[in-house]
């Protein structure tokens, strides 16, 4: 999960960002996630009365407040093609609470699932069924844009340094996969995005969602793009985006992943993708 303190204040980049997904869309990488072959059932919910999603108002661009006042974000977007998906759509709802309150409000039946960036670990699992992943967030280089830093990256970022988050995985792929390349750290994505701008280091290495919004913001100033990549572990950028359930609720699980499939072969998941990162993460 990434972590929602270091994405605050990239909405702005995001609402300026959003109008540019139809003007590049050819050029950007559309990821999918699933097997062209592999079929599931639709489900009946007909029993059901209700299917409520908890999310967060603080994990840009996933869910946040826009300008409007309006609970917004690509997980918002994706809850409600999800109940159209299910026909579901007159007992579908989403709520916000702050992160510390979705696992009670949960616990005490006041929602039936969380889609809001929730870590995908064996200590949820105890808690909790998920989906399948609908989204990774791969590992991405930034470079100053006069840097000549290109494929191969290995070799390019031979007596470079490159500036990773203290702590992070980013930092644990970095050291064990590049080897032999000069890592920097710092406390947080910011202080090293800043380092990147000044020509402090030659690279960062950091998730796509905090870079690609950085590099649309006005505090880049242009300076820097995308290098190399994308890089994918699950090891150490966790098993991606999933929805969770509550323990033992297989059929919504399995509901989700009917609708997540559907969703993917009918090019709503391209939209939301291009409307939600202009910029692409891979």
């Amino acid at each position: 999960m990434l972590k929602r303190t270091a994405l605050r204040g990239l909405v702005a980049a995001l609402l300026m960002a959003m109008g540019m997904g139809a003007a590049i869309a050819q050029t950007l990488t559309i990821p999918n996630f699933w097997d062209p072959n592999e079929r599931f059932v639709k489900p009946d919910l007909g029993k059901r009365q209700r299917v409520l999603f908890l999310t967060t108002t603080d994990f840009p661009p996933f869910n946040f407040v826009d300008r409007k006042k309006r609970l917004s974000g690509f997980h918002v977007d994706l809850a409600r093609e999800i109940c159209n998906a299910l026909d579901i759509i007159g007992r579908c709802q989403i709520q916000a609470l702050p992160w510390d309150e979705l696992d009670k409000a949960m616990e005490e039946g006041k929602g039936e699932a969380i889609i809001a960036g929730l870590a995908v670990t064996a200590q949820a699992r105890e808690k909790y069924d998920f989906s399948r992943s609908f989204l990774q967030i791969p590992g991405r280089f930034v470079v100053r844009r006069d840097s000549g830093i290109g494929e191969p990256v290995y070799e390019a970022l031979f007596r470079k340094t490159i500036g990773v988050v203290e702590g992070s995985g980013h930092q644990a792929y970095f050291e064990a996969s590049f080897q032999g390349r000069t890592a920097k750290t710092f406390p947080t994505r910011q202080s090293a995005f800043l380092a990147l701008k000044n020509g402090e280091i030659d690279a960062m290495f950091t998730d796509a969602v905090s870079a690609a919004f950085w590099l649309s913001s006005s505090g880049a100033e242009g300076c820097c793009e995308f290098a190399g990549g994308p890089y994918l572990s699950e090891a150490y950028f966790g098993r991606g985006l999933a929805i969770a359930v509550k323990k033992g609720d297989r059929e919504l699980a399995d509901a989700f992943n009917y609708a997540l499939k559907t969703i993917n072969d009918s090019g709503k998941f391209e939209e939301l993708y291009l409307r939600y990162f202009p910029l692409g993460l891979f």
